[in-house]
């Protein structure tokens, strides 16, 4: 099972105890599968379609808890042997009942919702806002495995959809975007730590766990990449420095020889081709009186001046 599906398995079984919440999942699942139009006066033709087995469920439990109503499920199979859920109340005025509930439709059976996913008189608090939050969330969200990377995603049919549900998600300060994908726009939240915020918010503690100790395992995993990627270079920078430094000594002691160079220097030239994988503070560590790593850094930078010099006085003679 995917993270992502985990996730809406925990969620669905999360309800909200009172009945304005559950009214506001509701409202948002029926924001996005909710389809409905004018069947008549205060008549309408009002189904919610689902794909997902879980959204079919919440639905089915959030109704029977909140209106104590009963609801039709009709299985469908499409062509690409996908089965699709759908959802019914039979009863034109439990229909409006409903539909009034959601602010959707007014006392006088009028429509009251043109753009938006929801009417902001369902969702004034906050625990009403967690509660739509996670029922977008079930309906039209979906979290990339945390393993690979960090990706939070909701997709909205409109734009108008998608900065509601982005300003209804940010009034928890969560940082979500929306960015337009194809025919749809996408709210999205791309930081690990915004995700953990976010499954906070729908009340999703072990996905939330989970997510943390993979977060931490990966920071750390990290961490030791880094250190060692900086250890290996500044390795490969001592060898590369060594080698060249070997290079000039004996070019010097093949060319005009090692006691052309002042004392200090030959003694630190010396030691450089006895100890070619020492670092600067052990070649120092190991002269007496001890010299330290400036200082034998200094010495080696004259011993490869000297032997550039000879090189170029080598090619002027050429």
């Amino acid at each position: 099972m995917s993270f992502s599906s985990k996730v809406k398995e925990e969620l669905y079984k999360q309800i909200g105890q009172a009945r304005h919440c559950q009214i506001a999942e509701l409202g948002a699942i029926i924001g996005f599968c909710g389809r409905l139009k004018k069947a008549g006066d205060n008549k309408y033709d009002f189904k919610i379609y689902t794909e997902n087995v879980i959204v079919a469920r919440k639905c089915f439990t959030l109704l029977r808890k909140a209106f104590n109503i009963d609801i039709v499920i009709r299985s469908t199979q499409g062509n690409k042997k996908v089965h699709s859920y759908i959802l019914q109340i039979e009863n034109d005025n439990e229909q409006l009942r409903i539909l009034q509930a959601l602010k959707v439709v007014d006392e006088q059976g009028r429509m009251t919702l043109k753009t938006g996913l929801v009417n902001s008189l369902i969702i004034p608090g906050i625990c009403c806002k967690r509660a739509f939050i996670r029922g977008a969330f079930l309906a039209a969200g979906s979290i990339s495995d945390p393993e690979k990377f960090y990706h939070l995603e909701i997709v909205c049919p409109s734009k108008e959809k998608a900065v509601q549900l982005r300003d209804i998600m940010n009034h928890f300060a969560v940082d979500a975007k929306v960015i337009e994908r194809k025919k749809h726009f996408v709210v999205y939240v791309k930081e690990g730590t915004r995700i953990v915020d976010t499954l906070n918010i729908m009340e999703a503690p072990i996905s939330l766990m989970e997510l943390e100790n993979l977060r931490i395992v990966k920071e750390m995993r990290n961490s030791v990449n880094r250190r060692v990627n900086c250890e290996t270079a500044n390795i490969n920078k001592t060898v590369s420095a060594a080698v060249k430094q070997i290079e000039d000594i004996r070019y010097i002691q093949e060319t005009a020889g090692l006691e052309k160079l002042p004392a200090n220097l030959q003694e630190t030239a010396q030691l450089r081709l006895e100890n070619p994988e020492a670092t600067l503070k052990e070649l120092g560590e190991l002269m007496t009186p001890i010299v330290g790593k400036s200082g034998i850094n200094h010495r080696l930078r004259k011993i490869s001046d000297f032997a550039e010099r000879m090189r170029e006085q080598r090619r002027s003679l050429e």
